[in-house]
């Protein structure tokens, strides 16, 4: 049996899901490079967030926590795949493979680039460029101060750039970044 004060929390809480659901998904997505499991951490999120949601909504920015729980949880799933690939790479060998003169247009990939950044870097970027937040939200969302922020999102930008080569390097990674997010997360 519900009381009033459990519908009121129920009805926030679902206004607050409708909300960010998709923003959560996108921005799990450009964490973890991993389209398919994008959803389910945003849910996972979610879930999370629900059963604390006295002190969610609390809170002085909500979706910033929100982001904070997304970030931690494409941490571990990025660490667990790390770890899984480093398994089974002791049970495989490893073979160089070399191109002759490899195709740059079809190897240049934004967020194969991403993917590569360490995570503290990719979530500033990402945050940064794709979600259009102030290093102000982004230290928050990441709970990291401002000149971290700075600093690793300056670095990240960096290394993208010798990854993708330092010519429209830039406009490549904001274009594909702004597609990513107009795109809701579903650009596959």
């Amino acid at each position: 049996m519900g009381t009033v004060v459990d519908d009121a929390a129920s009805v926030e809480f679902h206004a607050f899901f409708e909300a960010h659901y998709a923003e959560l998904s996108r921005l799990a997505r450009l964490l973890t490079g991993e389209p398919d499991a994008a959803d389910d951490l945003a849910a996972d999120a979610l879930l999370a967030l629900w059963h604390r949601w006295d002190r969610v909504r609390a809170a002085d920015h909500p979706v910033a926590y929100a982001r904070g729980v997304v970030a931690n949880l494409a941490r571990t799933r990025v660490r667990s795949a790390v770890r899984e690939r480093r398994r089974v790479s002791l049970f495989w060998s490893q073979r160089e493979e070399r191109t002759e003169n490899p195709d740059v247009a079809g190897v240049v990939d934004v967020q194969s680039a991403l993917r590569r950044l360490p995570f503290r870097k990719r979530a500033c970027v990402v945050l940064r460029h794709a979600f259009d937040l102030s290093e102000k939200d982004t230290a928050l969302a990441l709970g990291i101060s401002v000149g971290t922020v700075k600093s690793q999102t300056s670095k990240g930008v960096a290394e993208l750039q010798k990854l993708l080569g330092a010519q429209g390097a830039p406009h490549r990674v904001h274009a594909v970044m702004a597609r990513t997010s107009e795109a809701g997360g579903r650009d596959r």
